[in-house]
């Protein structure tokens, strides 16, 4: 690592060029040749197969138009509203509109719009509901419902990027109170999420991905890139403030700091890439997107941030005025060299770090007993978590969408949202007579048989809406009780489908992500305790999280404030998007803590003052880190889809948590409590007794500063 910071640092320009040629050429790339997005997560569908063999007509998208009115739907104004009904029967790609179907109490009715296109265009769904507006009126209103509406109301993305960087500029700024170090990481996560956006769209032709994964995949790309940015950063400025040559400095940075950000890097890329395993298209294109965002911003970070930094020569470690005027250069982080930092400011008087790890190692039990509590507290509301898909009973109030599923609700019940096709032979009489008789059916159409005369399909409506957990127990009924060779299909039902597949291989996702962790830490801090303690303490922070997105969406506390409209479902695959997203994201504080606490262990064999010089170390960049995280996923909540703000809800909740209870309580008052046990590895593992001065040689060779042996 250090022979690569020298490197870059000696052929600055080069690297600088070559970033700026190679990242205008990938998004060159992707303007011509990306892949389109793909929302399907579907799947193989034996009942959709059919319905595309045999019922091509009924085997595209299809749009709900709710019509609500002031008088009975009968005489004069059922011809208004078959009249109003034209401009859709001409609309382009529309192969057919249903009769007019009238609720019981007359004043509700629905038409339904079917297209020979999987997925309505976007301009031709605005121009049908320009339509729907306009036909609204005289005691008549129209209301067009479907994906395709939601999608075009409250599309993915949002000002959430911008304002995610924004937002990290002012925290790097009150951090270092300098512009140049406030520019350097920004440069460098947004050239490394530029790059990495342009080769998830090229990937797209082989990992289709969703229309929300490049919004993820920056936002999280851009808060990972600006923390690994800001470690090296802080780093090399503490061997500048040392009295390092800048040459010496990078050299030093990469060796130590540059190792951290590698193993987080590695790690969050680890945990992405266990969606892999749940063999679902969907999330199989969120991992691949957000995994190679991350890639390229660790690479920008150990390439094009070491060249910049030769640009910056000695300039960073000169004190800046809103730096001076606070005092911030009389904490002990001076230097993020733990072996080195002496845990007071010039004066000789304690920094507020060095306080905090004093109180911390005074009652370890004490403080590993109340932030155990307070992260069981916060975790306490996911055990009552309940999954499904986000219907249109979710949308923001106001919308076309939200009008027209309240207007569909009110005439024809929940369940008319949540509609599940029965596909099989064309005699289906007895199966929908078995159907009909099913506890939680509201109603069976007709048995409808296809043209070739080869199948069959009938659709059946529950009585609970579709993020009712009564409908989905009712999907797994059916699909038990329906004989063979035929099929429960639609949308509600892949939903079922897709929730029952991720349960069935969520256990097997999380123990290999949590081995691979596992073997990647033990290999890196050379201990079974480090390894065995991380991944507790990220599942714990995982649990936190879970526990207040429960809280907020499903229970409603303060959901209204967080921009959700109304309590709700968590979204089937947000909890496992973000147990590996937040596992590998708990790596970040974990590895650079962890990395500082061992550097001073092997310089001092004192493990009491390792965790003190650790602590005082990083505690200030932690907490503009996770701040930093934290603002970024808050930005989320910007976003109209609720499934991205659950995402962003969950990450800053954890970043917070995991930065404060877990970071600077929780894991200095285990370490305090293991003591030497915990730098024990077995000898088998290549473990040896002693102090460790024998590994703390082996580090020196790999380019840690001799002034650590002297010390």
């Amino acid at each position: 690592m250090g022979q690569l910071g020298l490197g870059c640092y000696r052929y600055r320009k080069s690297a600088v060029f070559g970033w700026i040629l190679a990242v205008a050429c990938l998004i060159t790339l992707w303007l011509r040749f990306g892949a389109a997005a793909d929302n399907s997560f579907t799947g193989s569908d034996p009942g959709q197969a059919i319905l595309n063999q045999h019922f091509a007509r009924e085997s595209g998208d299809t749009l709900t138009l709710a019509i609500r009115s002031a008088d009975p739907i009968t005489g004069p104004v059922r011809s208004q509203v078959a009249q109003a009904l034209t401009p859709f029967r001409l609309a382009a790609n529309v192969t057919g509109v249903s009769d007019l179907r009238i609720a019981p109490d007359a004043h509700i009715a629905y038409v339904t719009l079917q297209f020979d296109v999987a997925t309505v265009p976007a301009g031709e769904t605005t121009t049908l509901m320009h339509a729907a507006t306009a036909a609204t009126g005289h005691g008549l209103a129209y209301n067009l419902g479907g994906d395709a509406v939601d999608l075009a109301e409250t599309p993915y993305g949002g000002p959430s990027n911008g304002i995610g960087v924004g937002a990290a500029a002012i925290v790097l700024l009150i951090a270092f109170g300098s512009l140049l170090a406030m520019g350097l990481p920004i440069a460098t996560a947004l050239m490394g999420v530029g790059s990495g956006l342009s080769l998830i769209a090229l990937l797209g032709h082989i990992f289709p991905a969703p229309s929300f994964a490049p919004i993820v995949a920056a936002l999280i790309g851009l808060g990972v890139g600006v923390d690994y940015a800001l470690f090296i950063l802080t780093r090399f400025r503490a061997e500048l403030h040392q009295g390092s040559a800048p040459r010496d400095a990078i050299a030093t940075t990469m060796a130590t700091a540059g190792k951290s950000v590698l193993t987080a890097g590695a790690t969050v890329c680890i945990a992405m890439l266990g969606l892999l395993l749940l063999h679902q298209q969907l999330l199989t294109g969120v991992a691949v997107a957000a995994a190679v965002t991350v890639a390229m911003t660790v690479i920008a970070s150990l390439t094009l941030l070491p060249a910049l930094l030769g640009f910056t020569g000695t300039r960073l470690a000169r004190p800046s005025r809103l730096g001076a005027r606070r005092g911030w250069r009389k904490t002990a982080g001076r230097s993020t060299g733990a072996g080195r930092s002496t845990g007071t400011g010039r004066s000789g008087t304690a920094s507020y770090a060095e306080k905090w790890a004093s109180v911390i190692q005074r009652h370890p039990v004490a403080a590993a007993s109340l932030a155990t509590g307070l992260i069981l507290l916060i975790a306490a509301p996911a055990v009552a978590m309940k999954l499904s898909m986000p219907d249109e009973s979710a949308q923001a109030r106001g919308t076309m969408g939200y009008a027209s599923y309240a207007t569909m609700t009110a005439g024809f019940g929940p369940g008319f949202d949540a509609p599940l096709i029965v596909t099989g032979p064309p005699d289906l009489a007895a199966t929908r007579a078995l159907v009909a008789a099913t506890s939680g059916i509201a109603a069976v159409t007709p048995v409808q048989v296809s043209t070739d005369g080869k199948a069959g399909e009938f659709i059946a409506y529950p009585r609970t809406g579709e993020q009712d957990r009564a409908t989905s127990t009712l999907v797994n009924v059916l699909r038990r009780d329906l004989p063979a060779g035929t099929y429960l299909t639609g949308p509600n039902a892949a939903n079922v489908t897709f929730t029952n597949s991720i349960g069935q291989r969520l256990p097997w996702l999380i123990g290999i992500v949590i081995a691979l962790s596992m073997v990647l830490l033990t290999a890196v801090f050379r201990s079974i305790a480090i390894a065995v303690k991380a991944a507790v303490m990220n599942l714990a922070s995982v649990g936190a999280a879970f526990g207040v997105l429960t809280a907020v969406t499903q229970w409603g506390w303060a959901g209204r404030a967080l921009g959700f409209p109304e309590q709700m479902p968590v979204t089937t695959w947000v909890p496992v998007f973000l147990f590996v997203i937040l596992f590998g994201l708990s790596m970040d504080y974990e590895v650079f803590l962890l990395a500082a606490i061992r550097e001073s262990w092997l310089a001092t064999g004192d493990n009491s003052l390792a965790v003190r010089r650790g602590l005082v170390a990083t505690a200030r960049v932690i907490s503009a880190a996770a701040a930093i995280m934290v603002v970024v996923f808050g930005s989320f909540d910007l976003t109209p889809d609720v499934s991205v703000k659950q995402i962003g809800l969950g990450l800053a909740a954890a970043v917070l948590i995991d930065a404060t209870l877990v970071r600077l309580v929780l894991v200095p008052a285990v370490m305090e409590l293991l003591g030497r046990a915990n730098w024990w590895l077995p000898s088998w593992l290549g473990g040896a007794a002693g102090t460790g001065t024998g590994q703390f040689a082996m580090m020196a060779g790999h380019g840690a500063s001799r002034r650590h042996v002297r010390t």
